[in-house]
């Protein structure tokens, strides 16, 4: 039993996915979770120095391109139980909205998806409106997620294989689902 999270670019409720994940570690020792960054998800987790603390619960990898690591082959073939793209950027959402496979996360879910391999994506810009985020230093700030970021979140649910997370929180019921409920 193996999964695949992907983390991308966005800080918003990176610091609760991460304490979800490990609560989920926990919960599911019998489950190998392996992280996967994209380039710009490395770049945030180092902003939010949570680097050593992914690495001291997961094997941790980072994109060189869209390819390597290997990501999209072993999902292909069978390796993993399931994508999670946790918190997923409002382009990570729209690329693959669009079938665009050009960064390591954005080809693996689509690669997935031929491969009848389940996907769930958090997307950072779930509802249109003023939210309010957390920056690395603990300060807050208020963004506008746009209707055109939303209208790709709704494009993926619509998605044959791919799931909407909305909160850190419901990535439990991922678990539960395929593994059974703790």
């Amino acid at each position: 039993m193996r999964v695949a999270w992907g983390i991308t670019g966005s800080g918003d409720r990176l610091r609760e996915t991460v304490a979800v994940m490990k609560k989920i570690k926990e919960l599911y020792p019998e489950v190998e979770i392996r992280v996967y960054l994209s380039k710009a998800g490395q770049q945030v987790v180092l902003y939010y120095k949570l680097m050593e603390d992914l690495k001291e619960n997961f094997k941790v990898w980072v994109e060189v391109n869209s390819n390597v690591p290997f990501l999209a082959g072993m999902l292909q073939s069978g390796k993993f139980d399931f994508l999670l793209i946790a918190p997923a950027t409002s382009n990570t959402c729209a690329k693959i909205s669009l079938g665009i496979a050009d960064t390591l996360l954005t080809n693996s879910a689509i690669m997935a998806l031929k491969a009848f391999v389940p996907v769930y994506i958090m997307p950072s810009d779930y509802k249109e409106g003023i939210v309010e985020t957390e920056l690395p230093d603990g300060k807050k700030l208020k963004i506008r997620v746009r209707r055109e970021d939303v209208e790709h979140v709704e494009r993926l649910s619509k998605m044959d294989g791919v799931f909407i997370l909305e909160k850190p929180e419901d990535i439990l019921s991922v678990f539960e689902k395929h593994f059974g409920k703790k």
